[in-house]
């Protein structure tokens, strides 16, 4: 097995000159990095990761802790996150603390034994043993999505945190609605407790506010975040006396809850009920009407959050910050607006070729064409 050593000869040059270029821990000149590089890759060279830990105190790893990792949201964030590290030399552990409070203390423990650098976690609705943890063991940490410092936002927070704005894009949707003539427009939130849940109910009233419509608290239900409790919200919705005209999903998972309800119950999205959510995900463009979202940064979101923790690793006494990355608004069809991209049909293989067009003699006048039947169902 080849040694840094025999790096050094092949490349002709020290020891040191070969470690600066593999740690980039002191500038070299682009032919002599140039010169290392061709005889790392000619000898197979392989660093001794463990050797350079003992020495360094640093593994050039990172704990990431993120709820639901069957989440598309999620799953493209950790895409983020491993694409940075790995820019970085870095290589990640993971863990789902499956927003379980005790089990989150105890995956974030374990990874904290691996001798990890520090973390990027997804904090529970209830993470005081997680923080307490933390704390105690000063343990370099960036807060992912979702914030800590929600109840008292005027102090600086304990750790780093990156998350994406929740409030004026959901007060977007709001007032989209509105200005398409809802009047009843309904929320499905999420799990009470995490501060995505308190920010997007926050945009849902600033919404109703600049609408200047009223806060009816029956059209604000939650869906925990989850499918199969979505389904019973929408539901609850659909039983009111005067149930919505709009409704408004607060994640991808509860979209797919709210939709599977609405065709229980025979209804169709704009036609019987509009319907816009938070979360743009890759299916969102293949529903039929295509689904009018709210688009997070996900991998943009991983990536910062490895940059903020490699600046923390950097600079450990720096104060604690905030990064807020902004969404899109992406208009489709299933707020009843006009689809502004029709999805092309594609002509099956050997398909017999299209009818021709009817003369214009055989085309039904505007005043015989029979009315639609579009009666709520």
């Amino acid at each position: 097995m080849a040694t840094m050593a025999d790096v050094a000869r092949r490349a002709g040059v020290s020891v040191a000159t070969v470690s600066h270029v593999l740690n980039g821990t002191r500038p070299v000149l682009p032919p002599t990095r140039q010169a290392v590089l061709d005889a790392v890759e000619a000898l197979g060279y392989t660093p001794n990761t463990l050797a350079r830990s003992l020495v360094t105190a640093r593994t050039r790893s990172i704990g990431l802790a993120v709820s639901a990792i069957t989440n598309p949201y999620f799953t493209e964030i950790l895409q983020g996150v491993e694409a940075a590290a790995l820019e970085q030399g870095y290589s990640l552990l993971i863990a789902d603390p499956h927003d379980d409070p005790a089990h989150e203390r105890k995956v974030v423990q374990l990874l904290h034994e691996r001798r990890v650098d520090g973390m990027i976690i997804t904090p529970s609705a209830d993470p005081h043993a997680l923080l307490t943890y933390l704390d105690r063991h000063t343990v370099p940490t960036v807060l992912l999505d979702r914030r800590t410092d929600i109840a008292d936002p005027h102090t600086r927070p304990r750790f780093d945190q990156v998350c994406a704005e929740n409030t004026a894009p959901v007060a977007t949707l709001v007032t989209h609605l509105a200005g398409l003539g809802h009047r009843r427009i309904a929320l499905v939130a999420g799990l009470p407790g995490l501060s995505t849940t308190t920010e997007r109910i926050a945009g849902y009233h600033q919404g109703l506010t600049a609408a200047g419509l009223p806060h009816d608290e029956r059209l604000l239900v939650h869906g925990d975040s989850t499918a199969e409790a979505a389904e019973r919200a929408t539901a609850a919705l659909l039983a009111l006396s005067v149930p919505p005209t709009a409704l408004i999903t607060a994640n991808n998972a509860m979209t797919i809850g709210a939709l599977r309800t609405l065709r229980d119950h025979g209804l169709s999205v704009p036609a019987d009920l509009a319907l816009c959510c938070f979360d743009d995900f890759t299916w969102a463009d293949l529903f039929s009407p295509r689904l009018t979202a709210i688009a997070q940064p996900s991998r943009e979101i991983g990536a910062e959050a490895v940059r903020v923790l490699l600046d923390r690793l950097a600079q450990p006494d720096r104060p604690t910050r905030t990064v807020r990355l902004p969404c899109a608004f992406v208009h489709r069809a299933s707020c009843g607006c006009p689809d502004e991209r029709p999805t092309p049909r594609r002509t099956p293989p050997n398909a017999p070729p299209p009818a021709p067009l009817p003369s214009p003699q055989s085309v039904r006048s505007p005043g015989k064409e029979p009315p639609r039947d579009r009666r709520r169902r």
